[in-house]
C-alpha cells in the first residue's frame, strides 16, 4: 500500500463529509466520553440536567415574574421561563463546550490525524442528552398547569434543526478562534451572559419595540424560543419571527464550516 500524504488545507474549502463519515466511530466515542466525563464522580449524575434549569427558572420567576412583574403573554411565568431556558441552556452549553474542545484535546491534534471538526461536533452532540433529560420537566409543567400542546408540535423538529445549526455554526467559529486567540476562552462566560439578554428568555418578543423588532428577530434564538413556547402552549407559530432567524442560522452554519476549514491548517501549530 502506498503511503498517503496529508497536506494542510489552503484557502476556503468545503467540508469533506465523506471523510467525516469515515470517522463516525471516533465521533461516537468522543461524544460518549464527553457525556461520561461530565457526570463522572457526581453524586446526582444526570439529575444536574434537570436541577440547573429548574432552579434557574425558579429564580427568574421570583425576580422577573413576581418582583419585576415582567409580562409573560398570559401564561404562568414559571412555564414561560422554562420553555425558553430549555433550548437556551443547550445553546449556551454548546458554545462553552465547543469553544474549548480543540484546546482541551490539543494532545490528540498534535499527535494523530483526524478531521478536526469531529471535536466540536462531539461537544455539541454530547449536550443533547441534557436537552432530552430536561424535556421531562416540560412534561411535568404541562401536566401541572393542565396545558395541552397543539398541532404546532409537528414543527418542533424544524425548530430543533434551527437550534442545532445555530449552535454548530457559532460553535465552529468560536472553537477555531479559541485555538489562535486564547482571549476567547476568558470572554466566553461574559459573552454567553450577554447573549441571554439579547434573546427572549426572561421577557417576550412582544415587549421589544416595533422599530427594533426587524433587527431583533435576526437573532436565530428568538425564533427558536418563541417557536418552542408556541408549540407547547397551543398557540400559532410566529413564522414571521422564525424564518429570518432560520436564514441567519444557515448563514452561520455555512460560514462556520468554511472558517473552520480555513483555520484547520494551523491548529496543530498553535494548539
Amino acid at each position: 500500500m502506498e503511503p498517503k500524504i496529508i497536506e494542510p488545507s489552503k484557502g476556503w474549502k468545503l467540508v469533506d463529509f465523506k471523510e467525516l463519515w469515515r470517522y463516525k466511530d471516533l465521533l461516537y466515542f468522543l461524544t460518549l466520553r464527553g457525556i461520561k466525563a461530565r457526570y463522572a464522580q457526581s453524586i446526582l449524575g444526570v439529575s444536574w440536567a434537570i436541577i440547573q434549569p429548574l432552579f434557574t427558572t425558579l429564580v427568574f420567576t421570583v425576580v422577573f415574574g413576581n418582583l419585576a412583574k415582567v409580562d409573560s403573554d398570559g401564561m404562568p411565568y414559571v412555564l414561560f421561563s422554562y420553555l425558553a431556558l430549555w433550548p437556551w441552556n443547550y445553546f449556551s452549553g454548546t458554545l462553552t463546550e465547543s469553544a474549548n474542545s480543540l484546546i482541551a484535546n490539543s494532545g490528540m491534534i498534535t499527535k494523530v490525524y483526524f478531521p478536526r471538526m469531529v471535536l466540536p461536533l462531539a461537544s455539541i452532540f454530547s449536550k443533547l442528552l441534557d436537552f432530552i433529560i430536561a424535556f421531562l420537566v416540560v412534561v411535568g409543567f404541562l401536566i401541572y398547569f393542565q396545558v395541552m400542546p397543539g398541532w404546532g408540535l409537528v414543527f418542533l423538529p424544524l425548530l430543533i434543526v434551527q437550534l442545532l445549526l445555530t449552535s454548530l455554526g457559532i460553535g465552529m467559529i468560536l472553537s477555531a478562534m479559541a485555538v489562535q486567540y486564547r482571549d476567547v476562552k476568558h470572554a466566553l462566560t461574559f459573552l454567553v451572559q450577554l447573549l441571554m439578554y439579547t434573546a427572549p428568555v426572561v421577557y417576550s418578543t412582544t415587549a421589544v419595540p416595533e422599530v427594533y423588532r426587524p433587527f431583533y428577530i435576526l437573532n436565530p434564538m428568538v425564533g427558536v424560543i418563541e417557536g418552542f413556547r408556541a408549540a407547547f402552549l397551543d398557540r400559532p407559530l410566529p413564522w414571521e419571527w422564525i424564518w429570518p432567524g432560520a436564514v441567519v442560522a444557515m448563514v452561520l452554519f455555512v460560514f462556520g464550516m468554511f472558517y473552520f476549514r480555513r483555520m484547520e491548517r494551523v491548529f496543530a501549530d498553535v494548539a
